[in-house]
């Protein structure tokens, strides 16, 4: 399997949810000037729409994400967990 390096470190949305250790969700990342979809495995369930940074690369368009909210794209917060 071929690892896309590139897109460790982005932050996407998912349009699947995840289902934990049951299987993959999908998520929509921004990378390379515009968006791309790839699987998304996560260690807990998470729901459709959860903010997620893609935390790895299994191989050809499969990741491995975490739930995340964007410090800077939320200026009211002054924490990273994104509460104030």
């Amino acid at each position: 399997m071929v690892s896309d390096e590139a897109v460790i470190g982005c932050p996407g949305v998912l349009v699947i949810g995840t289902r934990g250790a049951a299987g993959p969700g999908e998520v929509l990342v921004k990378i390379r000037g515009g968006s791309e979809s790839f699987l998304a495995w996560s260690e807990e369930p998470l729901p459709k729409g959860t903010p997620v940074l893609v935390i790895e690369s299994r191989g050809t368009r499969q990741v491995d994400v975490i739930a995340w909210i964007d410090p800077i794209g939320n200026p009211g917060s002054d924490r990273a967990d994104g509460l104030r």
